[in-house]
């Protein structure tokens, strides 16, 4: 059988491990259940893809984002090992296929989504796999004080019941002490070793500037940086708006967020990474599972929602351990927006309630009753409806969907697809009698092969470009042909599947979430609060700050982020010589001088006065009395 370091070598094409994924491999391997609280870039899936590698049967990896999970398949596919993300895209033929190949094909990893796992029929399939290990990835994801908690993280326990001999490992790049303890107890660890890297990261250089001319600032940074970098901002708008400011200004700039087309992510995500534009501009939507080692900055022009939000966005630089630059920029403004924003997107208990109502009413479900069909929602026209607020609103449409009392699917047809369902002769004559629908019908069978046979998907604007009108022309000719039965049209939605999971009871339902809504409530708060502290300081080290924030005992100053340099050039300006001169001259008028007395005659900031008092106690040039008052030591 391969080592550990021959299977590292084979399929990654590396030497060595990072410190300290051999003794987690090893660790897995003596099947221990394992907690791995590593840094963003540390390299945390080797730490399970390894020992399963070696181990006979399935790992099962446990992971919360679709785009996760097909990115970590695709790099696997790639190395020649096969895997399976098991999403919301395999239909139940689809389905029933993979687990055969994971049961008799050679396959070693099967990812999916802790929902996924719900399903009684995919635990009825998972029981017939040899399962070697099972992964939790973003494990943090499992308890209420975690930044991104998701309820159904707490019942991954159904995988220990039907294979209560396999170990797990849990990984996480944000878990503060609270938060590991939860995911201890909540995956029942037994004899669990913890391994724990500190989150220090000694090549980025943290800085916080407070400016009302962010954008200028901005363009001050990139114009002495000649390396990809990432520029955080917190909404589609400003994402394009920034991107198209450094555009003018003659950067090579693109933008990336939630709503683009899968075409245009992937052109500013190539660009990017090839460094055709060595700037990106985007929302969180980007930024999970990149792993582009020479980033040399990241830039947020927003407060992050939290703490460990912004520590897993800036790890996304320097990951080849070259000195690297981290920066956020903010004034007032900033600050009172993100405020502002947390306290109109809590949603109270009593707000919940009135949502849900407006629900079950918007459907016309009647008390008592349960509704099993899916409906088209579209979350605009339903807060305009019932005067609602949009932010609010959509936030507890989540917390309904992670309580299981809804059920939210997004883009129930992501592409829109046609199939004609008429012969090629009844076609010939409908073409001739119908000259306007003639050349639409004539670019659709050029482009689209199989169509009489199967659903294609198709694209409007495509279309429309080659006939040279618009996407809503385009839609209302195929939306003619379906009237005149010549084609059955998909139209791709932006609304999402609403269904309902419970049936409608107006008080039970709120009351029994009632804790779960105070408590996310409490972790948002306290942790906007968090990060507004961490920006708002500038007396403490920001590297000490984030351990801190993550229960690290052994700190020290990194001599390098904005804080620690302003106090070493405050330091130079101040020539501490001149501050005791002048403290002496005070006790010549003085015998006996209190801190405040000393301090309000003096022109100098109170830091500079504490030290120089310090040191002049130091060398006895001054003493303290009982009464916590200065005096004079006078010379023997």
């Amino acid at each position: 059988m391969d080592s550990i370091q021959d299977i590292l070598n084979k399929y990654w094409n590396h030497k060595r491990f990072r410190d300290p994924q051999e003794n987690i491999i090893k660790s897995v391997l003596n099947d221990h259940d394992v907690l791995t609280l590593l840094p963003t870039g540390s390299g945390k899936s080797l730490c399970f893809q390894i020992p399963a590698l070696m181990k006979s049967g399935i790992c099962i990896v446990i992971s919360p984002l679709i785009a996760l999970m097909e990115d970590q398949v695709s790099s696997l596919q790639k190395k020649g090992i096969k895997a399976i993300a098991l999403t919301s895209k395999y239909n139940i033929e689809e389905t029933i296929k993979a687990f055969d190949n994971l049961q008799f094909g050679n396959y070693k990893f099967l990812y999916l989504s802790p929902e996924k796992l719900q399903s009684e029929f995919i635990q009825g399939k998972i029981k017939q796999l040899k399962v070697n290990l099972i992964a939790v990835d973003e494990a943090h994801c499992i308890s209420e004080w975690g930044h991104d908690f998701r309820p159904n993280y707490l019942k991954i326990s159904i995988l220990k019941e039907s294979h209560p001999d396999t170990n797990i490992i849990a990984l996480t790049a944000s878990a503060t002490p609270k938060v590991a303890k939860d995911i201890i107890d909540n995956l029942s660890l037994k004899n669990v070793q913890i391994f724990k890297k500190s989150f220090s990261r000694n090549n980025l250089i943290y800085n916080i500037f407070k400016t009302e001319n962010t954008r200028g600032k901005l363009k001050q940074i990139l114009a002495k940086i000649k390396e990809p970098v990432i520029v955080y901002t917190n909404s589609r708008k400003s994402c394009i708006d920034i991107s198209n400011f450094l555009n003018q200004q003659n950067f090579k700039s693109s933008y990336y967020h939630g709503g683009l087309q899968n075409k245009d992510k992937l052109i500013a995500y190539e660009n990017w990474m090839l460094e055709k534009t060595p700037i990106i501009v985007a929302t969180n939507a980007f930024g999970m599972g990149i792993d582009k080692s020479n980033v040399r900055a990241v830039i947020h022009m927003n407060l992050p929602n939290s703490i460990e939000n912004y520590l897993q966005e800036v790890g996304r630089a320097g990951r080849d351990n070259i000195q690297s630059y981290v920066y956020l920029l903010y004034n007032d403004s900033t600050i009172f927006n993100s405020t502002n924003y947390l306290n109109k997107g809590l949603a109270s208990p009593k707000d919940h309630k009135e949502v849900y109502i407006n629900l079950n009413q918007y459907y016309q479900i009647s008390n008592g009753e349960f509704s099993e069909k899916p409906y088209e929602f579209n979350l605009n026209e339903f807060c305009l409806k019932y005067k609602l607020s949009l932010l609010k609103t959509k936030h507890v449409l989540n917390l309904l969907n992670h309580e299981n009392i809804i059920e939210l699917q997004q883009n129930a047809y992501k592409k829109s697809s046609i199939k004609i369902i008429v012969s090629n002769s009844y076609l010939l004559l409908y073409e001739s009698k119908n000259n306007i629908l003639d050349a639409l019908l004539k670019v659709i069978l050029r482009n689209y092969g199989g169509i009489f046979e199967q659903f294609i998907p198709v694209n409007e604007s495509f279309i429309g470009k080659k006939l040279m009108v618009n996407k809503s022309k385009v839609i209302e000719w195929l939306n003619q042909l379906e009237l005149d039965k010549i084609i059955i049209y998909n139209r791709a939605t932006e609304n999402v599947q609403l269904k309902f999971k419970v049936p409608r009871e107006d008080n039970f339902v709120i009351n029994k979430i009632t804790k779960n809504i105070e408590q996310k409530n409490t972790v948002k708060t306290e942790k906007a609060h968090s990060m507004i502290n961490y920006v708002q300081n500038d007396q403490i080290c920001r590297n000490i700050l984030l351990q801190r924030y993550f229960g690290e005992t052994a700190m020290n100053k990194c001599n390098q982020c904005d804080v620690c340099s302003q106090s070493k050039t405050e330091i130079r300006k101040v020539n501490l010589k001149d501050v005791g001169y002048d403290i002496l001259e005070l006790f010549n008028l003085n015998k006996i001088l209190s801190f405040e007395e000393i301090q309000n005659q003096l022109k100098y900031e109170k830091k500079y006065v504490i030290k120089t008092l310090q040191l002049m106690i130091e060398h006895e040039t001054i003493r303290l009395t009982s009464l916590n008052r200065f005096e004079k030591i006078k010379n023997e």
